[in-house]
């Protein structure tokens, strides 16, 4: 096995949703707990299965302490873009879209995230699915969480 990456009492920041495989007491199976982009401190490094480190991260703005895979952390000091939506997050077009000329989703139309693209030299962008079937690759600037668009925030 090899060394810990990260030792106790370093800041790291989680890079995937963490949802609850069932080991969290008091949450559903499936149920978010932390949502990447969260900063915390770690507590403990253990094992599972004798070949996964698992890291003990306390995240004091959420209040909770969950297990971590390494692959779930960097350090909170390594470069980090945010983005507002996650995966099957509700979303609004804020402008109407158009391939070839022939526009395709109006705007105020609704879609579901279906993936995050954070490493893209334009800035973070989304694949939105909409009601129609269609799959498109929209930058963030354009959508708007389908609450806060019923109420009445202008994202413009």
């Amino acid at each position: 096995m090899t060394q810990p990456q990260f030792e106790y009492g370093e800041s790291v920041r989680l890079i995937r949703n963490v949802r609850n495989d069932g080991t969290y007491p008091g949450k559903e199976v499936g149920e978010l707990l932390i949502r990447r982009g969260a900063v915390g401190c770690v507590y403990d490094v253990g094992t599972y299965l004798q070949d996964q480190l698992i890291y003990r991260v306390h995240f004091i703005d959420d209040a909770r302490t969950v297990g971590c895979r390494e692959e779930e952390l960097i350090l909170a000091s390594d470069p980090w873009v945010p983005n507002l939506f996650e995966f099957r997050d509700k979303v609004v077009a804020l402008r109407s879209f158009a391939i070839g000329g022939e526009v395709v989703v109006e705007r105020g139309q609704v879609g579901t995230i279906e993936k995050v693209l954070r490493d893209l030299p334009d800035g973070v962008q989304y694949h939105v699915h909409f009601s129609d079937g269609r799959i498109l690759q929209i930058p963030e600037p354009s959508l708007a969480m389908v609450d806060a668009a019923a109420a009445g925030v202008d994202h413009e």
